[in-house]
């Protein structure tokens, strides 16, 4: 019998957590309602950056909670994918702008044995 890295979310382990817990755990509850409550951007928005966000993160619970949201709140999955390959650019993006960094230590390993 194989056991998945990543178990199901069940009521019972949600359960498991509060009641470990109750006080963070009603703290983080309202928080994300706050969080995605309609406010500047609307839920959809907020849902569509968490799909996102979640795919660079790579939380499996993540990616499937909020994925659902945003289709209940409107999301159409040509939405989905535009900001999961906004989340595919950006991740990229930053090994790519960190290139930076490796550019520069070899500048400076050269620059030292020319010198």
């Amino acid at each position: 019998m194989t056991h998945p890295v990543y178990p199901a979310a069940t009521a019972e382990i949600a359960n498991r957590r509060k009641e470990l817990a109750p006080g963070p755990h009603d703290a983080f509850q309202e928080f994300s309602r706050q969080v995605f409550a309609d406010g500047a951007l609307d839920q959809k928005t907020k849902q569509l950056i968490a799909v996102a966000v979640a795919h660079v993160t790579q939380c499996p619970y993540c990616i499937q909670g909020h994925t659902k949201a945003a289709l209940r709140r409107g999301a159409g999955e040509e939405e989905l994918m535009e900001a999961i390959w906004v989340a595919a650019e950006m991740r990229a993006g930053g090994a790519f702008a960190h290139s930076t960094i490796a550019l520069d230590a070899a500048a400076r390993v050269h620059e030292a044995h020319a010198g």
